[in-house]
């Protein structure tokens, strides 16, 4: 009898019995066997070994990849949450699962950061830097892959985002649109549950395993409110939630971390749907779980942004006879480019060329894996395709990033201005210096940041200038050198002439140049191809708006298929010259109603308002346009 193993790699032993070796009369007698029942017991051995072999317990694990949109890595109990209560369902899985206090994704926003999980790319080596498709590709990504290998490929939300280009031909099915041919709406909890089980259900159908991919909405933007038709489980109330150490105390940024924090145990609550469809299949046992957050949560200096807190992720992994239960590898640095040679391990594939991700497989099983002791980071620019290309790289105790655009006068665009947050910073600064200085430097940055993550990790304390940091910032600098030589990044020629402002500005009208001619091209492709539509959306104004409210805006909306999801950007104006107050950017996709809160400022000049929405990512290049008509105020 010769062990060959176990069930994945450790944990059930398979025997398998060399009959084969000998003769009738001549097999070992310690099996206690009767001569004369040797023939019949070759026999019904080979059967067992044959029909154990074709068990589920040797077949390839089903995969179920979960993504929550926007949450910081502290907002989760298991995780050290200072706010009790905020994720029940996590929690209890993390006690299952085995965790990584050391994992980061590479981009601090999500279209890129999703393209670098599932390509195993960096977004220069990828191609997808920003909200933009890529086609045609050289490289396969993970649903090709996992298609290849016989799974049954879903996914649910974030479809455009998984993907270079969309609608991308290896999914099997995109289970938003659910079975009654409705779509399911981001914010609805129980419609996780039909989504995870039609994805199940659909696997069984074409009995292969199942690979899917399910990304909950919340908490991104727009949060859970009080007159939402998406309830959450629990409310935490301002003066309940803990301030992150990177934002400061303010009665309206308190306001706005407990609807932040609302809309986290909202995606718990979805979380725990998906895992109620899992266990009802009878499959739980079969399925390997990985979970994380894309990146950290849509306030200033988490969202778009590199520091630690806007790529620390939540990373967990379960997988029944695997991983040990309630474990944790507080060691090892992993990051978001290592999924998909991992994953690939796990099913047993081959790796096509050009990933820049390593497997960190032995980390699952609890192993050592050497090399582990830094990851990179890369930002290039937003959903408007506005260039802010940083790089950084961290170890365990420092985060050294280098901002290339920043000159003193360029203000970066991101995500989290239209925040009521940041709106209350901008407002504290005319009072108080320390939250002016914390304004500037969101604004306006400096070229090079290193920052003590492991005694400051909100990155308060630069000590670009110290000379205590001077052999670990030597360090970091040759790391991300060599980093950038070794994965051709386009960053290398800025980061070499750093202390040049002439090589700085050389490198931005370049890259900028290029993100100008790609938003030009699809613009003159626009035009030629006809898609531009003329009834997507509609504006649907709330019967009374009040001075120094908040308004709900409803926004309608119907898009084909054939458009999947797209971006909806909706403005409030003020005053008779319409001067814009605030801007939300939405996604949405099949037909729905959006809703978008905006705080009416105290004092309105003229007592009007009025409100726009475009649906593209660029106005330049919008599908539609509206415009409503002037609002009085009471």
């Amino acid at each position: 009898m010769q062990s060959r193993g176990d069930r994945h790699g450790m944990g059930i032993p398979c025997y398998l019995f060399r009959i084969d070796r000998y003769e009738e009369n001549e097999l070992p007698l310690s099996l206690g066997l009767r001569q004369d029942s040797i023939p019949l017991m070759k026999r019904l051995l080979l059967v067992l070994i044959f029909a154990a072999l074709a068990s589920p317990a040797f077949a390839k694990p089903n995969l179920l990849l979960i993504t929550v949109d926007d949450m910081s890595c502290d907002s989760i109990g298991a995780f050290g949450c200072a706010l009790e209560g905020t994720t029940p369902n996590i929690d209890a899985f993390a006690a299952q699962s085995r965790k990584f206090l050391r994992a980061h994704v590479q981009v601090g926003n999500c279209y890129p950061s999703r393209n670098v999980m599932w390509s195993g790319r960096y977004p220069h080596n990828s191609g997808v830097e920003g909200f933009y498709q890529v086609k045609p590709i050289d490289y396969p990504v993970m649903s090709d892959l996992m298609k290849a290998a016989g799974y049954y490929t879903a996914i649910r939300g974030k479809v455009s985002h998984s993907t270079p280009y969309q609608p991308y031909p290896a999914w099997d099915a995109d289970t938003t649109i659910l079975p009654d041919g409705s779509q399911a709406h981001i914010k609805d909890v129980e419609s996780y549950y039909t989504s995870t089980k039609a994805a199940i259900d659909g696997a069984k159908e074409a009995g292969k395993p199942f690979c899917f991919n399910i990304n909950i909405s919340d908490p991104h933007k727009p949060f859970w409110h009080p007159d939402d038709p998406h309830p959450t489980s629990r409310i935490f109330t301002a003066d309940e939630v803990p301030v992150p150490g990177f934002l400061p105390d303010d009665p309206a940024i308190r306001e706005e971390l407990g609807l932040y924090y609302s809309s986290v145990r909202r995606a718990d609550d979805c979380f725990g749907q998906v895992m109620r469809a899992l266990n009802e299949s009878g499959l739980a046992e079969d399925t390997f779980i990985l979970f994380l957050s894309d990146h950290g949560m849509p306030l200033p200096f988490a969202k778009t942004q590199l520091y630690h807190h806007s790529t620390h992720t939540p990373l967990m992994v379960k997988w029944p006879g695997v991983t040990e239960a309630g474990s944790v590898d507080e060691t090892h640095l992993v990051s978001a480019v290592d999924f998909l040679p991992t994953l690939l391990d796990v099913i047993g594939a081959e790796h096509p060329d050009g990933l820049d991700g390593r497997s960190f497989l032995p980390l699952i099983k609890g192993e050592v894996q050497d090399d582990r002791e830094v990851v990179f980071k890369e930002y290039n620019e937003n959903a408007g395709g506005f260039r802010n290309p940083m790089r950084g790289v961290q170890t365990a105790k420092f985060l050294y990033l280098f901002n290339p655009w920043s000159n003193g006068e360029r203000v970066m665009a991101t995500a989290t201005n239209g925040t009521a947050t940041w709106k209350t910073m901008k407002k504290l600064a005319n009072e108080d210096s320390a939250i002016a200085e914390r304004v500037d430097l969101m604004e306006h940055r400096v070229v090079e940041e290193f920052y003590d993550v492991e005694n400051d990790p909100d990155c308060r304390r630069n000590l670009i200038d110290e000379p205590a940091y001077a052999e670990e910032l030597a360090k970091h600098r040759k790391l991300l050198k060599e980093w950038m030589v070794k994965t051709g990044d386009h960053m290398l020629s800025a980061f070499e002439g750093r202390q040049d402002p002439a090589a700085l500005a050389a490198y931005m009208e370049k890259v900028e140049a290029e993100a100008q001619a790609r938003k030009s091209a699809k613009r003159g492709g626009g035009k030629k191809d006809g898609k531009k539509q003329a009834n997507l959306i509609r504006i649907r104004l709330p019967e009374t708006i009040e001075a120094g409210k908040t308004v709900t805006l409803k926004v309608p909306h119907q898009f084909p298929e054939e458009l999947g999801e797209q971006v909806v950007q909706v403005t409030l104006k003020a005053g008779p010259d319409q001067k814009r107050v605030a801007r939300e950017i939405l996604k949405a996709s099949g037909k729905g109603v959006l809703e978008v809160n905006f705080d009416v400022p105290a004092e309105v000049p003229g007592n009007v308002i009025s409100f726009a929405a475009f649906v593209g990512k660029d106005y330049d290049e919008n599908l539609q346009h509206l415009q409503t008509k002037s609002v009085p105020v009471k």
